[in-house]
């Protein structure tokens, strides 16, 4: 697929361009299709990400608020070299550093969560949060990027399929209904069901494969 650089093009198309192509239109700050592009395409994955590793609800939003200023204030100069490092791992620095802020801001009183911090419903183990300064968020941040990635790939998928087959897929796969209940519902043969997991299966591999040169 041929990156496109028209002004009217939705957010979803923006996800497709290439990281060099967006990254580079990024540079323009009047560039607000790029920007909501970006903030579409990102925004849920730095706030998983930070909700993770132990902020609150609105510490988190405030984390994606400032990585995407950190982004802005960065553009203008910035240079994309995959030579030098992935886009993801560029953009995991960039929201370590604005998670580790937002605990710095901590009033006293509201306690971080530690690894060895014991929770009062704990049975047999305990849920760890990532320390931002260690290795655990970067597993947490591969966790939610793949995440983000296959997100992207059904809304693809989505567009490329019949509805009907989109729905049968939908109900057995994401919602796991069963074989049954999915044919009984939409009145089909069983075999469409298994049909269409099939075929949908086979093209998100694709997409996923696809997005992982674009996006990674």
């Amino acid at each position: 697929m041929v990156a496109s650089t028209h002004p009217g093009m939705n957010a979803d198309n923006e996800l497709l361009l290439t990281r060099q192509s967006l990254l580079s239109r990024l540079k323009d700050w009047n560039d607000k299709e790029s920007w909501k592009a970006f903030f579409d395409a990102y925004w849920r994955l730095i706030y998983n990400a930070a909700i993770k590793s132990g902020l609150t609800d609105a510490e988190a939003q405030d984390a994606v608020q400032e990585t995407l200023i950190s982004v802005m204030k960065i553009m203008p100069d910035f240079h994309y070299d995959a030579k030098k490092g992935s886009f993801k791992g560029w953009l995991l620095h960039l929201t370590k550093w604005r998670i580790a802020d937002q605990l710095r801001k901590r009033q006293p009183g509201i306690e971080h969560q530690r690894w060895d911090s014991p929770r009062a419903d704990e049975t047999a183990t305990v849920e760890r949060l990532p320390n931002p300064d260690g290795p655990e968020l970067e597993a947490v941040w591969d966790e939610e990027w793949e995440r983000n990635l296959i997100e992207a790939a059904i809304e693809r998928v989505k567009k490329k399929v019949d509805p009907r087959q989109y729905q049968l897929f939908d109900l057995y796969v994401l919602r796991e209904w069963t074989v049954s209940k999915v044919a009984r519902t939409l009145s089909v043969n069983p075999g469409l069901v298994y049909l269409s997991k099939h075929r949908i299966n086979r093209l998100l591999k694709k997409e996923i494969a696809y997005l992982r040169t674009k996006i990674a």
